[in-house]
């Protein structure tokens, strides 16, 4: 389901076509079949509308209307929502703090228009592709802070997640003013607060018809699918899907996720869909549909779909529940070794260099001396540094302690792809940073779960094609909330596997399956899939990003034959670009989404 709606001076506003309006008398209107997840409520002079699953009660909803909405109006309760507010002068977007339900704005007929499509907004006014962006995607994807509030689009921009953001009806300037902010809250148990947060976001899903789940047999998705079933009605099970390799009856995943079920019998029915060669990743990848933006399940578009069509077909799938988002949320990121450094907690610091230097089979020198260097440099200083050196061949970041680590520079970008970099890190370090003065893991923390809660959209774009809804509970804004102010005494050690999940799941998921300490990996799939598909995508080296001079034709299908062939060698940018291309053949070959002026309808501050 799209929503989009206008801030102008204009008496009348067009619709894309099928779109209905969401409430008489307002701008605002709906895309797509499926849930709608609007609610309504009207004061004397203000209407506010909530997008999106939402723990309010009717009585908590109507007092939204009666006065300005809280700060915290986007994560006071359970569910992934924007709150838009609409008086006689202006529209007001309330933006949820993770990005789990992006807002997009662009300049229209004196005022704005927005939605939560960018793509629709851009055939509004007719964007071109952002070439800059594009370019961030594919060479800098682990750097978010490139590409702040920037879509796909030319003019078309995101809305600052977390914030009030005021859309003048006269088209000046946006009013945004930044709401939530995660600074540590003490005197709370760490997995007390995450279990509470995580289990109301999955109950507020669990009364949704047609329920399954993802169980991979890992800590995110297993606990996702046990704590559905807690509501379940007497009788009724959660259909929980683990999806193996077909002739592979004995992995450890797979294990772990028979466990699961065989300890709540009664409410998991546990489904297996194994799949073969035909659902290798890379196949088929530019049959995806047209979204936002390049989707993260690009490269595995056909398992994706298949399992999604084959719920909806046998199981009656409607909504399904994921354990996404789990790794950014709980994992710590290794700029936490130079917070522990600038709060002089050093004897916990060395403690944890050595734990990760023994999972990651490194020296624990160096990252020492990275994190006490990272401890002394700004988030702002690290971005002038990053406008200096993004883009040398030479940099390879991997295992290096610091605010920004950058994959190497391959070897078939072009040289404009490098002047795209360099002007987007010049931008970033010169914009002002709307979250100043957080501890580095934090504000780190929050640049990763706004990227992968706001690509997961493209996900659920994805999926909805399908004929499912995909909610990712650990992306909620009350679960992101609860952990990123967790204070630094009591958060996770750096090489510890989510032992603060393990705890507030203790009790409900099997013991061997709460002491995981690692889970499947499927980098073999991932260069069979290279091998067998090699043919159909080295033809993609002629395609979109070629023709926006941002790669080699010849040196990429050279790296993509080496990789194919199975030789060691980093695949974040190759993959990457593969991704970037499959969506910029889906966006070109599928009709941009059309607007009409009939019907057409009175704005109420006309």
């Amino acid at each position: 389901m799209i929503f989009g709606g206008f801030s102008t001076t204009f008496t009348t506003h067009p619709l894309p076509v099928n779109a209905t309006p969401l409430v008489a008398g307002s701008t605002a209107w709906r895309l797509g079949d499926g849930p709608s997840a609007v609610r309504a409520t009207a004061g004397c002079n203000r209407r506010v509308l909530v997008l999106g699953p939402c723990g309010a009660s009717e009585f908590e909803l109507s007092l939204l209307a009666s006065t300005a909405p809280p700060a915290d109006v986007t994560w006071r309760w359970p569910g992934a929502y924007t709150v838009i507010e609409e008086t006689a002068t202006t529209v007001v977007v309330h933006t949820d703090p993770a990005a789990a339900r992006p807002v997009y704005a662009t300049a229209w007929g004196g005022g704005w228009a927005w939605s939560t499509s960018a793509r629709l907004l851009a055939s509004l006014t007719g964007a071109d592709i952002d070439t800059q962006r594009l370019a961030c995607a594919v060479f800098t994807p682990s750097v978010p802070a490139l590409t702040t509030g920037r879509t796909f689009f030319t003019g078309v921009h995101q809305l600052q997640p977390g914030a009030r953001v005021e859309l003048p009806a006269d088209g000046s300037d946006l009013r945004i003013t930044t709401t939530w902010r995660p600074d540590p809250v003490p005197g709370r148990l760490p997995y007390i607060q995450l279990h509470d947060a995580l289990a109301a976001s999955v109950i507020l899903r669990a009364k949704t018809p047609g329920l399954s789940a993802d169980l991979s047999g890992g800590l995110d998705s297993t606990s996702v699918t046990v704590l559905a079933t807690i509501t379940m009605p007497a009788g009724q099970q959660l259909n929980a899907v683990t999806v193996h390799p077909a002739g592979d009856p004995g992995g450890a995943d797979l294990h772990h996720a028979r466990l699961a079920a065989a300890r709540h019998p009664h409410r998991i029915a546990h489904h297996l869909l194994p799949l073969t060669d035909r659902h290798l990743p890379y196949s088929r990848i530019t049959e995806v549909p047209a979204t936002d933006e390049p989707a993260p399940s690009t490269l595995t578009h056909a398992r994706l779909t298949t399992q999604l069509q084959w719920m909806r077909d046998e199981l009656g799938t409607q909504t399904h529940l994921t354990g996404d988002g789990g790794d950014s949320v709980l994992f710590q990121p290794p700029i936490h070794l130079a917070d522990l450094i600038h709060h002089r907690h050093l004897r916990r610091a060395a403690a944890e260099a050595f734990g990760w230097a023994r999972l990651r089979h490194t020296s624990v020198g160096p990252l020492l001396r990275d994190a006490a260097r990272a401890s002394r440099t700004t988030r702002t200083q690290a971005l002038a540094d990053l406008a200096r050196v993004v883009g040398a061949t030479e940099r390879d970041d991997h295992g290096k302690v610091s605010w920004f680590p950058l994959p190497p520079f391959p070897v078939w970008a072009a040289p404009d792809a490098r002047l795209l970099l360099l002007e987007a890190a010049e931008q970033a370090a010169a914009a002002a940073d709307p979250l100043p003065g957080l501890d580095s893991a934090v504000r780190a923390g929050v640049d990763e779960i706004r990227e992968v809660a706001r690509t997961a959209a493209a996900d659920a774009q994805l999926a909805t094609s399908c004929g499912v809804n995909l909610h990712n509970p650990f992306l909620d804004s009350v679960v992101v909330d609860a952990v990123l102010t967790t204070p630094l005494e009591l958060r996770p050690p750096l090489h510890a596997y989510k032992p603060h999940l393990a705890r507030a799941m203790s009790g409900l998921l099997p013991p061997e399956t709460a002491a995981r300490t690692t889970k499947g990996s499927f980098d073999a799939d991932h260069y069979t899939g290279l091998r067998t598909n090699h043919r159909e995508l080295a033809t993609l080296a002629d395609g979109h990003l070629s023709a926006f001079g941002l790669l080699h034709p010849a040196r990429f299908r050279q790296h993509l034959a080496r990789a194919a062939a199975g030789l060691p060698m980093p695949l974040a940018t190759l993959e990457q670009a593969l991704t970037a291309e499959a969506w910029l053949t889906a966006h070109h070959r599928h009709p941009a989404p059309a607007w009409t002026t009939a019907p057409t309808w009175s704005e109420p501050h006309a």
